[in-house]
């Protein structure tokens, strides 16, 4: 599609999609079978127990009573009778469609019934389930051995995890309705999931665990998308979405004493408008060619040689009296040659206006804008930079980091400084670094630190260890699932939770199966895109070092390349893809009767004029590549060098305000190394820029004159964040084997009379132990000498 073409489009971004929405996105459409195997199960057990009743007419009580005769069905030893209760329980979770009559009722039970399987002790049972199901080895190798795996390898894993994301998710979202009871259940269920009773461990380190797994190949029947989506949901209910994100972020200025922060961002991004995209060269030339070939029908031609294009500018609306120069020398096609020009001279511009009919002239005048939507920001670095700088040239030397002297310097420096520390932008990661450099400085007089024990700081002491093995996973089958990728022999199986035990043997189910696997590719991108950024912005509220932790580990996984990789395809047909079919959505399967499937009703899919779950991936791993690459000159190259600009222009051609916000960011940061002539040929993106995004206020990036830009410091850059960052984890989490300032004793009788606690496995070897270390060696006397 061309961007004049492309609509605006009316996207609200959010923590998801709507509640129906994220439900229907836990079922593949080859699943669809096992909702009516799930009710037969139920059904046939719910009438030997309480004959000639619907579950929608029991009062509480007797649901409870039933539920607890479910539950002790999950403690038989017989596999089967254990799945088939199980099922039962999802059938419940799932909303008893059987009962309802239209969509509303599917969900309103649904949640109704998470609500009390929870208050009854489902979760803690179908966790010992899981637990159990993980460690079965039989299964994992089973599957190993298959030359193909299907739907049915992973049913009860399936089962397992579809009634545990229902039950997360139904009692994560909240409603004005619900009564005071679901509201302490829900903060008791967040409580539980956050802070582990009974385990060493916190629910979502679980799942991280089979994914890991997955991608070892040591369980190849995991059903990764149902994982990745309940590690989703988990931690954003555990953690908090992007609005409890902006309220913790205002506390926590508070607490350090940090004036509040000059406006809330989420807002401002909701109020911005999209620009019209550039117009590549090609796209004009066919324009052009469009009009004349009209033109030409109706019988005159014009003389203008090219098109005016849509300028990114939202406030000089087509004004015809606005000076009309250079078409396309401003916006260069990356791949074409971008020698095209249109510019008019004077006599042709005042032969084309009067000609144009009367009604035609535009009424309303050029808009200007009121206001830049940000506040611009300053860092305590840019006002000694600039300092520095001024004392240079003035006086001839500096005063090092000092900020107040300002003797000797003339009038207008005087009120350069003023302005710069009005507009001073302290974070709170300044402060946490800052804090850092004075514990290593002084360990023993400042003592311990006391560190808040939140769900974020317990899910980052868990995953500590083993978080680059995590880390790698997620790129692993973010990669498997990137609509960019070719097909592989070593790349991973991520189909194995839609595929069915028998392949399609009709063109209508290869059809259908084309559909599946395409829109589940999609919900793993959406799933790991959205985990991937709450980690990364709650990691980097907690504390900066965990975020640097997180950001270097993806870094060194080849996570900037890879979103890259992703964003080079036709990013419009992505978003506007129609990878579903709209009557086979839960709940709507459910109740209504499924039409004859056709190869029309499944190309018809839905009437939205975009996807919300690909167009909020897309915002999703832009805002991640921002997040890795804002102030590290190191991972702004690698933008460069892998050529992001032209992949970053064509992101551009979609009409919606976040998505080129987050887009023109990018761009921003990498302008000072693309060369005067790409800025040049590309005013109308620079022009976007200056308009969309923060300024700082003596940032270079339209010219590249920036002092922090030298090209030998960017490995060392890394270096010495790698540094500070293993500092920081082994200060705050290597406790026991940081001796360095625990008291010594010296006493021989105490030290040698201590009881140590040997391995099992030392007792059976501790002869061949005594004869290899003490009685074979020979004991160099004159060493012992020496060392005296």
């Amino acid at each position: 599609q061309g961007s004049v073409d492309c609509p605006n489009l009316e996207f609200e971004y959010g923590d998801a999609d709507g509640h129906g929405a994220e439900l229907a996105e836990l079922y593949s459409y080859t699943e669809e079978p096992e909702l009516s195997h799930n009710r037969r199960c139920f059904e046939e057990d719910f009438h030997t127990q309480v004959p000639d009743r619907r579950w929608l007419e029991l009062d509480g009580a007797q649901q409870k009573a039933y539920v607890m005769r479910l539950l002790d069905g999950l403690e038989v030893v017989n596999r089967d009778k254990r799945l088939r209760v199980a099922r039962a329980i999802l059938y419940l979770a799932q909303g008893v469609f059987g009962d309802c009559n239209n969509e509303g009722d599917v969900l309103h039970w649904s949640r109704h019934n998470s609500f009390l399987l929870y208050q009854l002790g489902t979760f803690s049972a179908f966790l010992e389930l899981l637990n159990m199901e993980i460690e079965n080895s039989q299964a994992c190798s089973s599957a190993l051995r298959k030359p193909a795996i299907s739907l049915a390898d992973s049913t009860e894993l399936r089962v397992l995890l579809s009634v545990m994301y229902l039950m997360v998710e139904n009692i994560r979202v909240e409603q004005e309705t619900d009564p005071p009871e679901w509201k302490t259940c829900r903060e008791t269920f967040r409580t539980e999931l956050s802070f582990p009773v009974h385990t060493e461990e916190p629910f979502a380190l679980l799942l991280f665990t089979m994914v890991t797994k997955f991608c070892s190949g040591h369980a190849p029947h995991f059903p990764m998308k149902k994982v990745l989506l309940l590690l989703w949901k988990v931690l954003l209910f555990t953690l908090g979405g992007f609005e409890a994100l902006q309220a913790m972020k205002v506390r926590r200025r508070e607490e350090l004493g940090l004036p509040p922060l000059p406006e809330d961002s989420i807002q401002v991004v909701r109020g911005m408008r999209a620009a019209s995209p550039p117009t590549y060269g090609i796209e004009l030339m066919e324009q052009q060619q469009q009009q004349q070939q009209q033109q030409q029908k109706r019988g005159h031609r014009s003389r203008r040689p090219l098109m005016k294009q849509d300028s990114l500018d939202i406030y000089n609306e087509r004004d015809p009296f606005k000076n009309d120069e250079g078409g396309v020398d401003e916006e260069e096609n990356d791949d074409v040659d971008s020698g095209i020009e249109g510019e008019l001279d004077l006599m042709e511009r005042d032969a084309i206006i009067p000609a144009m009919p009367a009604q035609c002239l535009p009424i309303e005048r050029v808009s200007f804008p009121k206001g830049l939507p940000w506040a611009p920001k300053v860092r305590q670095k840019d006002i000694e930079h600039f300092l520095e700088a001024s004392r240079n040239k003035f006086i001839g030397f500096t005063l090092g980091q000092d900020t107040e002297t300002l003797i000797g310097l003339p009038r207008p420096i005087h009120e350069s400084v003023k302005t710069l520390k009005q507009h001073k932008y302290v974070s709170i990661s300044d402060v946490q670094i800052k804090n850092e450099e004075e514990l290593e400085k002084c360990p023993m007089s400042l003592g311990e630190e006391e560190v808040q024990e939140t769900p974020c700081e317990v899910l980052y002491r868990a995953m500590l260890y083993n978080l680059p093995q995590y880390m790698i996973a997620l790129l692993k089958i973010l990669l498997a699932a990137a609509p960019t990728s070719k097909a592989k022999t070593d790349s991973i199986n991520i189909l194995a939770d839609v595929l069915p035990e028998e392949m399609p043997i009709t063109v209508l189910q290869s059809m259908k199966l084309g559909i599946d696997v395409n829109r589940h590719k999609e919900i793993i991108v959406k799933s790991i895109s959205a985990l991937l950024l709450l980690l990364l912005k709650h990691f980097k509220l907690n504390h900066i070092y965990q975020f640097e932790y997180v950001s270097q580990h993806l870094v060194f996984a080849n996570c900037i390349p890879l979103i890259l990789k992703f964003f080079n395809q036709n990013i419009m047909s992505y978003i506007t893809a129609k990878n579903s079919i709209s009557v086979l959505d839960y709940p709507h399967c459910t109740v209504c009767e499924l039409p004859e499937l056709t190869a029309e009703s499944l190309e018809a899919g839905d009437n939205n004029q975009f996807c919300w779950r690909n167009l909020f991936s897309c915002i999703n791993l832009l805002r991640i590549l921002n997040k890795l690459t804002k102030w590290k000159h190191s991972r702004t190259m690698m933008l460069v060098v892998f050529k992001s600009a032209p992949i970053l222009k064509r992101a551009l051609k979609v009409k919606q305000a976040m998505m080129q916000l987050y887009v023109l960011k990018l761009l921003k940061i990498q302008t000072k190394y693309l060369g005067r002539q790409w800025r040049k040929s590309n005013m109308k993106t620079m022009s976007a820029i200056y308009q969309k995004v923060r300024h700082r206020m003596n940032d270079d990036w339209a010219y590249g004159n920036d002092i922090d830009a030298r090209p030998w410091d960017f490995q060392a850059e890394e270096c010495t964040l790698r540094a500070n960052i293993e500092a920081f984890n082994s200060r705050r989490y290597d406790k026991p084997q940081d001796s360095e300032f625990a008291p010594v004793d010296n006493c021989l009788q105490s030290v040698l009379g201590q009881r140590l606690e040997l391995p099992e496995d030392f007792h059976y070897s501790y002869e061949l132990w005594l004869e290899r270390e003490v009685f074979s060696q020979p004991i160099r006397w004159e060493e012992l000498l020496h060392c005296q």
